[in-house]
């Protein structure tokens, strides 16, 4: 049983793409701008927000931050990615999802422009990833795939199962591992026969949103178990059910602890398995900045 350390390979990855930063600077006398927009102040997206910027301050990455108000309307959001668009300073755009319900998140999406969407979640960026051509790829798949690829876990010829169907990781992340030649299953929490198909897949990437959601029972023994779920237990009772005891003094500390959608007895099953925290998160953001890097040089090189 090997523990996939997703900090360690978000550590190599920065320090790959400090150089890269240094050399633009240096060479081209550009430095890499990253807009993000926030509507609203949930809680989850102003943590992560706030782990962006400090990332990308640290990498010397010029990030900025454009809030608007949780009442909002579409068109002020759709106004705030136009003046993004035309900067000559931005490379890269990210609006912070979820957004609030009275906005269409593809009315959104839809304006930002192909070449600075740095989360690859634009239709032409999607379209390209789905062919097998994707030049930008969604940060928290892209950071999987770098995890699997630092450990030489090769997905090809894997029966693989994605157990979440969003188009920010659960779809985009089925068509990039079918692109390295795994069979996959895409699947959801409505899936008919699900523990069925887990029990057949040497790969299972969770992304359901679902504190423990896959158990031991469903894993099969020798599998490697990627898990992006990020959920938040702040009650004993559901720490009782979710975490091991060892996470206890942290919860009572600080009163909630972190957990994954695979259930912690599962990863004794497991070959390999990444935590939670310290497996995929850390490359979501590190992802994130070296996308907004691949931008920059791509729009230098179009220029």
């Amino acid at each position: 049983m090997g523990v996939l350390d997703g900090k360690l390979v978000a550590e190599k990855i920065q320090q790959e793409i400090g150089l890269e930063i240094e050399r633009l600077r240096n060479e081209r006398r550009v430095v890499p701008g990253l807009v993000v927009i926030m509507v609203g102040d949930d809680p989850a997206s102003s943590s992560y927000v706030n782990s962006k910027n400090k990332l990308a301050e640290k990498m010397g990455i010029l990030s900025r931050l454009v809030k608007l108000p949780g009442n909002a309307a579409e068109a002020e959001v759709i106004q705030s990615i136009a003046a993004a668009n035309s900067d000559p300073l931005i490379h890269a755009i990210l609006v912070q999802m979820p957004l609030p319900r009275h906005i269409d998140p593809w009315g959104v999406i839809d304006h930002i422009a192909p070449e600075k969407d740095v989360d690859a979640f634009h239709p032409f960026n999607q379209g390209l990833i789905l062919q097998n051509r994707g030049r930008i790829f969604p940060c928290t798949p892209l950071g999987v795939m770098r995890i699997l690829d630092h450990y030489g876990i090769d997905p090809a010829g894997m029966n693989a199962a994605v157990v979440g169907r969003s188009f920010l990781v659960g779809k985009p992340m089925a068509v990039m591992l079918s692109n390295r030649n795994a069979t996959v299953t895409l699947c959801h929490s409505r899936t008919a026969g699900l523990t069925g198909i887990l029990r057949e897949s040497g790969l299972v990437v969770a992304a359901v949103g679902k504190p423990g959601f896959i158990t031991a029972e469903m894993v099969k023994p020798g599998a490697v178990l990627i898990d992006v779920g990020i959920n938040h237990i702040n009650k004993e009772a559901d720490f009782d059910k979710h975490c091991p005891r060892s996470q206890y003094e942290a919860f009572q500390k600080k009163g909630s602890v972190i957990t994954g959608d695979i259930h912690y007895q599962a990863f004794a099953k497991a070959v390999h398995y990444t935590p939670v925290p310290g497996g995929v998160g850390p490359l979501t953001v590190t992802m994130l900045m070296h996308n907004t890097v691949e931008l920059c040089k791509r729009q230098l090189r179009d220029a």
